[in-house]
């Protein structure tokens, strides 16, 4: 189970808790991999400009600056200050847009760092955590299919995780903008900013957001809600949707975006998404398709994976490009692995074999047959002291290290499984454990 941090919102692993992390890890950059996305990483670090320029969330930020700051600065700020990254979407658009020149378009990209935010600690949300991000990036334009795939793409990397059954709701804001302009609600960028406070703070508060802070009517609050409380889990949403009798071309666009990717999904990955028209993410730059993905019976955690299309959020001049991507909150979900759980590693450390010694002299001979186990991939360590053979078992035990091996005085080997007491002759050149003691394994409950 995890540990509570020593400095609240920057959680640290033990070993063996690390290991779970890492097979999260190794698991989306496999699967991410095999969808054709490249890797890349950005500095931790991006002016503020940059990270302010889209949406309000001033709050969230890091600033950085020295401990003695240069003398004769005069108190002024500086419009170059530098702040830590929040998530790692902002930062990809401005690499877009620096190396549009050596990158072939549509540009398919994974990311995997730490990103910082100056959120109150507390159960699925940390100032230091790990984001996992795919994006694919057009030059100009964008086919709306990236959108479908995108969504697939994320139903299978998080399938292969050890965590409970997920879906992913998805929305567009074309069809809810042009709603709300169809109805008569011009400010649509205030309408969805009130529609994602819905499971904070309830129907009846959002409707009053909407009629005291964008001069909503009654009918105009009731019909917004009405929208956002369609659920399902194939295209009969459309259908719903024109019950309500709004009529907006952006309305019609964002209807038959949405019906793509929930139609897809219903071959690709039944089960796993829905169409939820209260999803409405509160980011400015996005521009069509929303994704929130929350745990089956884990709800109270939020979102565990977000994202969706921005077709303005890099430029360069009059040269855009449009992307669209989601973002796994990778420190989320392992939290939840371990305080559940969910899954465990099989041991404590990558260490298979410990070769003991038999005398201090032996310890050459022991780094030989060391070298010749990892030359066939088997993670083997050697003693430092030559103890009494029951110390350096108990030492292995102590480790987490399932094998221990012996070479005598003739140079004959034999490996002792400690676990269960079983010790066999042994060729150095040739053996090998079992394989599920070759490797650390993540075991789900």
């Amino acid at each position: 189970m995890a540990r509570t941090a020593s400095l609240s919102g920057f959680p640290e692993w033990l070993p063996q808790e690390r290991l779970v992390e890492l097979h999260v890890l190794d698991s989306l950059r496999r699967t991410f991999e095999l969808h054709g996305f490249s890797s890349i990483e950005t500095r931790a670090v991006e002016t503020v400009e940059q990270l302010l320029r889209k949406g309000e969330i001033d709050k969230e930020v890091y600033g950085l600056s020295r401990l003695q700051e240069d003398e004769g600065e005069g108190g002024k700020p500086d419009p170059h200050a530098l702040a830590l990254h929040f998530d790692l979407t902002v930062p990809f658009a401005r690499y877009v847009v620096e190396n549009a020149g050596y990158l072939a378009f549509p540009f398919r990209r994974y990311q995997i760092q730490k990103v910082w935010r100056g959120e109150r600690p507390q159960e699925g949300r940390a100032r230091e955590f790990t984001q996992a991000d795919i994006d694919v990036v057009g030059d100009g334009e964008l086919p709306f299919r990236y959108d479908v795939e995108i969504a697939l793409v994320i139903a299978e990397a998080l399938s292969a995780l050890p965590i409970p059954d997920f879906r992913l709701r998805i929305n567009n804001r074309k069809l809810a903008e042009g709603f709300y302009r169809g109805i008569g609600l011009t400010d649509t960028a205030g309408v969805l900013r009130s529609i994602d406070k819905l499971e904070k703070i309830g129907p009846e508060k959002v409707a009053e957001l909407l009629k005291t802070e964008l001069g909503a009517t009654e009918e105009q609050a009731a019909a917004a809600l009405q929208l956002a409380a369609i659920r399902t889990e194939d295209t009969s949403f459309v259908k719903q949707v024109r019950d309500l009798g709004v009529s907006d071309e952006l309305l019609e666009e964002g209807l038959h975006e949405l019906e793509q990717v929930i139609e897809a999904a219903v071959q690709h990955a039944p089960g796993k998404v829905i169409a939820d028209l209260s999803i409405a993410r509160g980011l400015d730059y996005y521009t069509g398709t929303v994704v929130e993905t929350v745990l089956v019976g884990h709800e109270q955690l939020g979102s565990i994976c977000s994202g969706g299309r921005y077709d303005a959020l890099a430029s360069k001049g009059n040269r855009k490009f449009p992307g669209v991507g989601l973002s796994i909150g990778v420190t989320r979900l392992v939290s939840r692995i371990l305080s559940q759980e969910l899954a465990t590693a099989s041991r404590s450390v990558p260490t298979a074999v410990l070769v003991a010694l038999t005398n201090d002299e032996s310890w050459p001979a022991a780094q030989d047959v060391a070298a010749q186990l990892r030359s066939r991939g088997i993670a083997t360590e050697v003693a430092a002291k030559a103890e009494k053979f029951g110390k350096q078992i108990k030492f292995a035990d102590r480790r987490g290290i399932p094998f221990v091996w012996f070479t005598d005085d003739d140079g004959k080997h034999q490996v002792k499984d400690i676990r269960s007491g079983e010790q066999v002759d042994a060729d150095p050149g040739s053996w090998s454990p079992a394989e599920e003691d070759l490797h650390v394994r993540v075991i789900t409950a």
